[in-house]
């Protein structure tokens, strides 16, 4: 790198002279975004596919990603679009960038982990841009006995935590713990109402 360029080899920014001698160095301007470059063609193709993956590999070096929200954060940083669709084509072809596998991790870790229900985690899978067939299919490794047993250990730590406290209060706390997983409201009622059952304290 030349001397006096900037860490990504742009061309440095000339030094402003305010007149005055104050033995100090002069105030530059502020090196131009990557938005005003591209918009003054002040810089190339070729760099902008370079910084792109160098960009990408940061935020994956960080967490995984679906493509879409790493075309997002590109989007945000100005790239151009004909400069990010091969660059998330390349990730793909060597694998680095696998909303499949992705989609599967998330399903896993927030089921697993969190006690989402599938609607909850398919909501989250949108949000992330995830298409809904590859959803779909990440989905499928929560059936519906596993679900309910993941909705029953939440719904008897909570219920375990209000134990002494009025019937009404613990099963609005505990309900609302259900729905706040993403769980229906009936099935929320009915686990609470089998707990509360096994207490010896019926639910009206």
């Amino acid at each position: 790198m030349e001397q006096g360029s900037g860490p990504d080899g742009d061309a440095p920014s000339a030094p402003h002279d305010d007149g005055r001698r104050t033995g100090r160095t002069a105030g530059r301007r502020p090196r131009p975004s990557l938005h005003e470059l591209v918009e003054r063609g002040e810089i190339s193709d070729a760099d902008l596919t370079e910084r792109a993956r160098e960009t990408v590999l940061r935020i994956l070096t960080a967490a995984p990603k679906s493509r879409a929200e790493l075309a997002q954060s590109l989007a945000r940083k100005g790239y151009p679009e004909h400069v990010v669709l091969p660059v998330l084509d390349r990730f793909e072809e060597v694998g680095l960038v696998d909303d499949a596998q992705y989609a599967e991790m998330i399903v896993r870790t927030r089921h697993a982990e969190r006690g989402l229900s599938r609607r909850a985690i398919s909501t989250e899978l949108r949000r992330r841009g995830i298409d809904p067939d590859v959803g779909s299919a990440a989905l499928e490794q929560v059936d519906d006995d596993s679900e309910a047993d993941a909705a029953l250990a939440l719904a008897r730590t909570r219920l375990a935590r209000t134990r002494g406290l009025d019937r009404d209060v613990r099963v609005r706390r505990a309900v609302g713990a259900l729905a706040r997983k993403g769980y229906s409201p009936s099935l929320a009622f009915e686990i609470v109402q089998r707990e509360l059952d096994a207490e010896g304290e019926p639910l009206d």
